[in-house]
């Protein structure tokens, strides 16, 4: 491939910054104090368990109000975004300090010139390319047969799609005009319902629903495309928050909380999740402890993606750890 490759198509960013004002909209007219503290995004899927956790059980907010003094007033907003694009736009407005992310749009942001760093690692999880096994046979057969939902061009989902397209087609670029941009549950609903969609790659929950489903399957995982185990989301932040003590520190703990009670709270665990998803019990336990999720702070796979996405284009060039990675 030659050149830089652009993600943000002017018809999309209209429509990111149009939920950009929306979401600006809410944080401010929702009666919040003057002052918000913090303000968390996260986006669809099991893999953001931790934060859902921390959400749920508040912890965030203690945290802050141990650092902060019982009468300095502590705000935590919470919102939820589609993609990687809105996180971006948010974060050059100053709407928003912490995000979770893939590292592959995490690395096209920082080439684009955002001053973002990853601050820890949540979770690493298996992915999967699903399909209508009728239609689409193989890896091989899914060339030109039809749409590819993922949450957007750049996305991690789209890298690995495209080190498997060099793998075993040799050309990184081959799917690129079948890909549409769809948030994973809508991505679900379409394949399923057969609107157009003849593939979705996608996450847990969501590709486990969809394995279960009679007649579709998995045709590549994230593990096969990339070779070697790796964080499938990272939290990223700009210096205006892992710059600050008070704030960055509790964060830290708040998320150190959430990853001990998962691993020490299950059933707890589960009956928070399972409404949130809109599971059941049992798929909720089955899906968040016996199909190879796993949560932590490691940071992993960041030198294979970099590297892939130097050689093909995606971005400009290698970066040395400082650059990606805060330094606690």
């Amino acid at each position: 491939m030659n050149g830089r490759r652009s993600f943000i198509p002017p018809g999309i960013r209209m429509a990111v910054l149009a939920l950009l004002v929306f979401v600006t909209a809410l944080i401010g007219g929702c009666g919040q104090p003057e002052g918000v503290d913090i303000i968390v995004a996260e986006q669809y899927g099991l893999a953001y368990a931790p934060i859902q956790i921390m959400k749920e059980k508040g912890f965030l907010e203690q945290a802050l109000a141990k650092r902060t003094g019982v009468n300095q007033p502590v705000s935590v907003n919470w919102v939820k975004l589609a993609n990687t694009a809105a996180i971006r736009e948010a974060m050059l407005a100053d709407s928003l300090d912490v995000a979770f992310v893939g590292i592959p749009p995490f690395l096209i942001g920082l080439d684009q010139g955002m001053p973002w760093k990853m601050i820890t690692g949540l979770s690493e999880c298996p992915l999967d390319l699903m399909v209508h096994e009728s239609s689409v046979p193989d890896f091989q057969s899914l060339v030109g047969a039809g749409k590819i939902a993922l949450p957007q061009p750049g996305s991690i989902q789209h890298i690995l799609l495209a080190m498997a397209a060099e793998k075993q087609l040799g050309d990184a670029s081959i799917f690129d005009r079948q890909l549409v941009s769809m948030k994973h549950p809508d991505g679900m609903q379409a394949l399923l319902s057969g609107q157009d969609i003849v593939a979705h790659f996608t996450a847990p929950p969501y590709n486990f629903m969809e394995s279960e489903t009679v007649g579709f399957r998995s045709v590549l995982t994230g593990e096969a495309a990339m070779g070697e185990p790796f964080s499938f989301i990272v939290g990223i932040a700009q210096p205006a928050l892992y710059e600050d003590k008070i704030r960055i520190e509790a964060f830290m703990e708040a998320l150190d909380q959430s990853f001990a009670f998962i691993d020490e709270n299950r059933d707890e665990t589960v009956a928070l999740l399972a409404a949130s998803f809109e599971l059941s019990p049992e798929q909720t336990e089955e899906f968040l402890f016996e199909r190879g999720i796993r949560f932590g702070p490691e940071i992993r796979g960041t030198s294979a993606f970099s590297t892939f996405m130097t050689r093909t284009g995606y971005i400009g060039r290698q970066y040395d750890v400082e650059e990606l990675v805060w330094q606690g």
